[in-house]
């Protein structure tokens, strides 16, 4: 049985609030990535799904990628703590999002579900995440992190780097609380983690595999949206 940091058993309820926070804290995020090119631009339109993927996967995934690899500067040490799978399972939140909206998944339940099925390979009932988003008021955004943005946009008048850095270790600590179940996230090569234990160097291997398993993540979520995605919507 999975159990979390406190060693209660986490059940689908469990997972389904966490996700609901990050689903939500994802949108300014989001916003963020996307203002600063393509999407919503004319050239985006006529693009393909696995066009528009791939620049998610340029754009957000060097950011998350890096992030979740620097604690490999420590080696086999820093291995030894679930930090970088926490960071990792953030960022790859993060992607799962943004490849739902442009897939026209806008549902928050529905988001829920995918991010559960491609992250932790639980399958959630339908409703998911809807009766828990009635109860918190359809919140725009977790206020923990879209505070995080909304300090940085008063002093600096935008989104900055490190502001947009601490929000993913936000999310990152987040997702710490669900312990053995970040383990079943996609990950990257052997090779790639066999790098990661050597000190310093560890940090390159560590974000190549991440790269390598943010590339799974999104062949997952095309699968999963071929068969879940609302009717009526194309790929």
């Amino acid at each position: 049985m999975v159990r979390s940091r406190t060693g209660d058993a986490i059940t689908d309820e469990h997972v389904e609030r966490v996700l609901r926070r990050l689903v939500a804290g994802s949108r300014p995020l989001l916003g963020w990535v996307s203002a600063r090119q393509a999407p919503g631009s004319p050239g985006w339109a006529a693009m393909s799904a696995d066009q528009r993927t791939s620049w998610w996967l340029g754009r957000l995934g060097r950011l998350t990628a890096l992030l979740a690899a620097v604690p490999g500067i420590g080696g086999a040490l820093a291995d030894r703590l679930p930090v970088q799978d926490a960071l990792g399972a953030a960022g790859q939140g993060l992607l799962l999002c943004a490849l739902a909206r442009e897939h026209g998944l806008a549902d928050e339940g529905d988001q829920v579900r995918l991010l559960a099925a491609v992250l932790f390979d639980r399958e959630l009932r339908p409703h998911a995440g809807r009766a828990g988003a009635a109860e918190a008021g359809q919140e725009p955004a977790d206020p923990e992190l879209a505070g995080e943005l909304a300090r940085s946009q008063r002093r600096h008048g935008r989104f900055t780097l490190p502001a947009v850095g601490r929000v993913v270790w936000r999310m990152g600590r987040l997702l710490w609380g669900l312990g053995d179940e970040l383990g079943k996230r996609p990950q990257g090569h052997w090779y790639h983690k066999l790098l990661g234990m050597l000190p310093v160097v560890g940090l390159v291997g560590d974000y190549l595999g991440e790269r390598a398993a943010l590339r799974r993540t999104a062949r997952a979520a095309r699968r999963w949206l071929a068969t879940h995605q609302p009717a009526g919507l194309g790929p």
